[in-house]
C-alpha cells in the first residue's frame, strides 16, 4: 500500500454509517405518528420507533469506531504518519504506552500529538497519553520530564526516552523498548579503517585527482576526514550500543559484541587476528566486513573468506552503464537479489569497489550475493593502494571481460559441526559507508538493514534514521549539459542578437 493511501474498507464502513442516518431521517419522515393504535398500543408503537431509532445509531456508530480511518487532505500529508512507522505499531504483540509532553501552543508539538494520537487509534495495544506540562505540571515533575516534545515509552517493565517530534523516532523508540536483550556493534580499529569518532562532513584532498572518489583517488583520501561518525550515529538511535575494538590488543571478540565492523580496513591484519575473526564466527558471531581495494587479506583472513564463500579481487569495477553522476568507477546498483538485506532497497553507490568471486563455502555456509553491478561493467585490474599511481583517463581494455559481477554477499551458517549459527556481510567497498556518502541514496539503509539481519532483527519492520545533510542540488550528466548549454552558450547568444537586432533596426 502507498504510504499515503485511504483505507478503502474504512471508507466502506464511513459510508454505510452515512446511509444509516439518512435511513433514520427517511423512516422519522415517512412513519406516520398518528397511527389509529390507542392506549397501549400508540405507546408500544412510539416506543418501538424509538429504540429502533437509538438502535440503529449505537450501532452504526460503534461500527464506525471499530473501523477509523485517518484522512489528510494536506497536499504534503503533514498529519499523516510515515508507513514504517504504522508498520511498527501493527506488529505490535505486547501492550506499550507512549506519554508525549508538548507546548499545546506549539504548531509542531500539536502536530506531533496529532501524528500519535493517530498511531494509537491503530492499534489497542498502543496507549498514547498527551501531555502539556504546563497544565499538568506534577505528572511532568513525577516522570523527570523538564524539556517540551520528549516521549517517555514503557512496555514490560522498561522505558525509553525519546527527545522529538518525529514519528520515526518514535517508531524507533518503541523497537528499543520491546527489546530484551542488549545490542553492540564493535567497530575494528588498528588498521588505518575509517574512525566511528570521524568528522562529520566531507573532507578530503582537492585538486590531485579532479575530486574523483573512484579508484585512482583511493590512496590519496584523508582517511582520518572520511569517518564512520554518521554510521555510529545511525546505528545508536536505532538504539545499539558502540564500542572500539583492536583485536592486536585484545587477542580474541568480546563475548558482548553483537557484529563487529570492519570499515575500509588500510593494512593487512596480524594472523592472530584473522584467527580472532574465525574463532567468533565459529562460536555464532556476526560480521560485517567493508573490504575496500586498499586492503590485502593475509592467508588466514583469504582461508575464511572463502570458507564463507568470496574471494577479494584486486581490480576495480567499471560500469559504464550504472554509475553515479558522471564517474564510471562510482557503481550504482538498482536491482538487488532477494534477501532481508535488500527487501526495502532503492539506488545504492559505491566509489571504487573491488568484485567478489564467488567461492565453494563449506558444507555447512549458505551463501547469497546481494549486490551486483550492471551486465554492460568490467573490471581492471589495480595495484594495491601502497604502489598505486595516479593515471587518468583510462579507457576500456580491448578485450574486457563484459558480465556482471558480484559485489557484496551475506552468509550464514555453521564453520564447525555442532556449533551455534554465525552471520557475514562482505561488500568490496568501504567508501558508501563513509561520512561523505552515507546519507545519500538509499547507502544508510543498505548498512542499517545488514547490521539489523547481522544481530538477527530483521523481522521488524526497518524504520529509516534521518541523517541531517547540508542542503545539495544533484543533477544528473543530462541536466548538466543542459545547463552548461543554456547559462553559457544559448543565454550569451541571445543578448547578442538582442543587440544585433537593437543595432540593425537603429542604424
Amino acid at each position: 500500500m502507498h504510504e499515503h493511501a485511504v483505507e478503502l474498507h474504512a471508507l466502506w464502513w464511513a459510508a454505510g454509517w452515512l446511509v444509516a442516518v439518512l435511513l433514520l431521517f427517511a423512516a422519522a419522515l415517512r412513519l406516520p405518528l398518528a397511527t389509529g393504535l390507542g392506549g397501549i398500543g400508540a405507546r408500544l408503537y412510539a416506543a418501538g420507533c424509538v429504540l429502533a431509532g437509538l438502535g440503529v445509531c449505537v450501532l452504526a456508530n460503534v461500527a464506525l469506531v471499530l473501523n477509523d480511518t485517518h484522512i489528510d487532505l494536506t497536499r504534503e500529508k503533514v498529519y499523516t504518519p510515515s508507513a514504517s512507522a504504522m508498520a511498527v505499531v501493527d506488529e505490535l504483540r505486547t501492550p506499550v504506552r507512549i506519554t508525549y509532553f508538548y507546548r499545546s501552543e506549539d504548531p509542531v508539538g500539536q502536530r506531533a500529538r496529532n501524528i500519535l494520537e493517530v498511531m494509537g487509534r491503530r492499534n489497542p495495544l498502543l496507549t498514547v497519553l498527551t501531555v502539556d506540562p504546563d497544565k499538568q505540571p506534577e505528572l511532568a515533575r513525577r516522570e523527570g520530564i523538564r524539556l517540551y516534545n520528549a516521549a517517555i515509552i514503557e512496555a514490560a517493565g522498561r522505558r525509553v526516552l525519546i527527545q522529538g517530534t518525529d514519528e520515526a523516532e518514535i517508531a524507533i523508540g518503541i523497537q528499543r523498548v520491546l527489546r530484551t536483550r542488549s545490542l553492540t556493534v564493535c567497530f575494528l580499529e588498528g588498521h588505518g579503517e575509517f574512525s566511528m569518532d570521524g568528522f562529520e562532513f566531507h573532507t578530503h584532498l582537492e585538486g590531485v585527482t579532479d575530486h574523483s572518489h573512484g579508484e585512482a583517488s583511493s590512496h590519496v583520501i584523508e582517511t582520518a576526514g572520511h569517518g564512520v561518525g554518521r554510521l555510529r550515529r545511525a546505528l545508536e538511535a536505532q538504539g545499539y550500543a558502540t564500542r572500539k575494538l583492536v583485536l592486536a590488543t585484545t587477542g580474541a571478540v568480546p563475548g558482548d559484541c553483537t557484529v563487529v565492523l570492519a570499515a575500509n580496513p588500510r593494512t593487512t591484519f596480524l594472523p592472530a587476528e584473522g584467527a580472532a575473526l574465525r574463532s567468533y564466527l565459529a562460536a555464532g558471531g556476526s560480521v560485517l566486513l567493508l573490504l575496500d581495494l586498499g586492503f590485502v587479506p593475509e592467508a588466514g583472513l583469504s582461508q575464511l573468506l572463502s570458507d564463507l564463500g568470496a574471494r577479494l579481487e584486486q581490480q576495480v569495477v567499471v560500469d559504464p552503464l550504472s554509475h553515479y553522476r558522471r564517474d564510471s568507477e562510482m557503481v550504482a546498483v538498482t536491482g538487488y537479489d532477494l534477501h532481508p538485506i535488500t527487501r526495502t532497497l532503492s539506488l545504492t553507490f559505491f566509489p571504487g569497489i573491488r568484485p567478489l568471486t564467488l567461492t565453494k563455502p563449506v558444507s555447512s555456509v549458505e551463501v547469497t550475493p546481494i549486490l551486483q553491478s550492471s551486465r554492460d561493467s568490467y573490471a581492471r585490474p589495480v595495484a594495491p593502494a601502497e604502489a598505486r599511481t595516479i593515471e587518468p583517463g583510462r579507457s576500456a581494455p580491448e578485450a574486457a571481460d563484459v558480465r556482471p559481477r558480484v559485489l557484496g554477499i551475506a552468509a550464514e551458517g555453521t564453520l564447525a559441526p555442532g556449533a551455534p549459527p554465525f552471520r557475514a556481510v562482505v561488500i568490496g567497498d568501504g567508501d558508501f559507508a563513509s561520512n561523505s556518502f552515507l546519507p545519500y541514496m538509499a547507502n544508510s539503509d543498505l548498512l542499517v538493514a545488514a547490521v539489523r539481519w547481522l544481530a538477527r532483527e530483521e523481522r521488524g519492520t526497518t524504520v529509516r534514521t534521518r541523517i541531517p545533510v547540508p542542503p545539495m542540488i544533484l543533477l544528473t550528466a543530462a541536466q548538466s549539459r543542459w545547463l552548461f548549454a543554456s547559462i553559457v552558450i544559448l543565454l550569451p547568444l541571445t543578448v547578442i542578437a538582442i543587440g544585433g537586432l537593437v543595432w540593425w533596426f537603429r542604424r
